[in-house]
């Protein structure tokens, strides 16, 4: 699969957009022993020797990116009348899922990746990864609604594990699950008297949204938040 030069570098990552136009500018990179002066010089990372300062650069089989999901984009791999979370990253690989979903008004974090047993970690019922919210809703949260979530909510259809609530304004919340069931997080603010009108993922096991990183926008992980992602 080729990729222009520069979108290759970013996405290792060796550096930002405008930090790897200008290693390229520089004569820093080299592909095939010659040096690359254009950013969108088209190259095969499984096929062409791509060189940073003398140093190989590896095509990675895995890939693991951070997206900064928008509200209105739906969390799935293709969808043929609304825009999908794949839609929205520059790698076009064809192997690219999401692991577990965010609803479609629901905004944060979202893990895409090609790693099958990552995403089964992530997702087991019994590696309790926690996922925490920050939710917006329409009436003052009670303040007895700390300890139905630490006891767990009976939601009819099943009863939620115990999470944790922490009231941080009369209508904010930030909430941590364990859990990632259909409109879970707000079915149970909804049964303990208050509609949910806004919410957030802010992190995933050890793994926390890059507020520096704009609404709609993706990045690949750091080397040292994949290996902590993967002791979560």
């Amino acid at each position: 699969m080729e990729w222009r030069l520069d979108k290759f570098l970013t996405q290792i990552p060796v550096g930002t957009r405008s930090q790897v136009k200008d290693m390229i500018k520089k004569g820093r990179v080299c592909v095939n022993g010659v040096h690359a002066s254009k950013p969108e010089l088209k190259v095969d990372p499984e096929n062409d020797s791509i060189t940073l300062d003398g140093k190989k650069l590896f095509y990675s089989q895995y890939a693991y990116y951070m997206l900064n999901k928008p509200v209105g984009v739906i969390t799935a791999t293709m969808d043929k009348k609304k825009e999908t979370v794949l839609d929205l990253l520059d790698d076009k690989r064809k192997d690219l899922f999401p692991v577990g979903r965010l609803d479609i008004d629901t905004e944060g974090l979202l893990l895409i990746t090609n790693d099958g047993e990552l995403c089964h970690r992530l997702l087991s019922p019994k590696h309790h990864v926690d996922k925490c919210y920050f939710a917006k809703t329409d009436l003052p949260i009670p303040a007895d609604a700390v300890k139905k979530f630490e006891e767990g909510i009976d939601l009819g259809d099943f009863t939620s594990m115990p999470a944790k609530l922490e009231i941080i304004g009369d209508c904010e919340a930030k909430v941590i699950v364990q859990e990632g069931k259909f409109h879970q997080v707000k079915r149970m603010f909804e049964a303990v008297g208050v509609t949910v009108v806004y919410l957030k993922r802010l992190s995933m096991g050890s793994l926390k949204l890059d507020e520096t990183l704009a609404t709609g926008d993706s990045r690949a992980l750091t080397q040292e938040e994949l290996e902590c992602l993967k002791e979560s």
